[in-house]
């Protein structure tokens, strides 16, 4: 099939060599012709997936009406941030649609493909996720993920596209709960990151990441989410992956707060984007509006938005009522 990438970060890059493994045709745009040159150049994206060889017979195309012409499937990984400008972009696009973005728009409280649906009514929609950083994916590491949606027959043919031995993918129904593990994980992970960076152990992130799950699931079963969806790889797994990988850029973030640093200078030198940053924010914003219990988020909104001490927001956590485990 004609296949159209739209974002030239890690996971883009890193989704295309999947979709060329399997046969079909891609082409790869970017919003920096620059960097989208370099890469044809190159053969290389050494920014985002240092050492990873690129096919030579790719596409790459700067203008994004070019790149969708002719194209049976679009993917979708441009930052959360810029999601509903490229979406009005696909207005009349018929084909399917992945989004592979994990992110909660803050003004509308919609996931990604809440955002689609609005902007590009005419597509079918997917969306991919699970426990997958972008650098494994291009090595051939051996990945898992579940592609959603609400009709089977495109998460069939979504599965069929993506699937190879090296790269599995499941499928699921719960397309919001599959969307809103991959985006809340985010938060969880950098709560872990600061627990790196305040020197906690193994016994503090194992905590973490099982209360981290339970709070997933509240506000998921809030929003009209399966509860199970969240012990999955687009809930538990990838929260895993992303709590306590090197590779995890959300981590990394954490634990440079963690350690001290200041949120707007660290974000200023990071090359990818930091999705849990304004996802932090948005999932806040949910919980309060539906009333769902959402203590970690809440304290990690208070270090990053409302200049709250580390310490003290920790301290705050750990002096909680204890409770029942739900």
């Amino acid at each position: 099939m004609n296949v159209a990438i739209l974002g030239a970060g890690a996971w883009g890059t890193a989704l295309s060599l999947v979709l060329h493994h399997n046969g079909h045709k891609v082409v790869l745009w970017g919003h920096n012709p620059d960097h989208l040159a370099e890469i044809a150049r190159e053969r290389t994206n050494d920014r985002y997936l240092p050492s990873v060889v690129l096919p030579a017979d790719w596409t790459f195309e700067p203008d994004l009406e070019a790149a969708i012409r002719g194209a049976e499937l679009v993917v979708l990984a441009v930052p959360s941030k810029a999601v509903r400008e490229t979406a009005a972009r696909l207005a009349r696009f018929e084909g399917i649609v992945v989004s592979v973005t994990k992110g909660i728009e803050a003004s509308t409280g919609l996931t990604m493909t809440g955002i689609l649906e609005q902007c590009a009514p005419r597509a079918r929609l997917a969306a991919i996720s699970g426990p997958s950083l972008a650098l494994e994916v291009a090595r051939g590491v051996p990945t898992a993920v579940v592609a959603a949606s609400l009709e089977e027959s495109v998460s069939l043919q979504v599965q069929q596209m993506f699937h190879r031995p090296a790269f599995r993918v499941y499928r699921s129904s719960d397309l919001t709960g599959v969307e809103l593990g991959g985006a809340l994980k985010n938060v969880i992970a950098i709560a872990a990151g600061i627990g790196d960076g305040l020197g906690f152990g193994d016994n503090a992130k194992a905590a973490l990441v099982t209360r981290g799950e339970a709070e997933m699931r509240r506000l998921g079963v809030a929003c009209g989410a399966r509860p199970e969806t969240f012990s999955g790889l687009g809930g538990l797994g990838d929260l895993m992956v992303t709590c306590f990988s090197r590779l995890s850029r959300n981590r990394s973030f954490g634990e440079k707060v963690g350690k001290g640093g200041q949120v707007a200078e660290i974000l200023a030198h990071t090359v990818s984007a930091v999705e849990g940053y304004p996802t932090c924010r948005s999932a806040h914003e949910l919980a309060l509006r539906l009333g769902v219990e959402a203590p970690i988020i809440a304290e990690v909104h208070a270090m990053l938005y409302e200049g709250k001490e580390v310490r003290r927001a920790v301290q705050d956590l750990l002096n909680r009522d204890s409770k029942a485990e739900d």
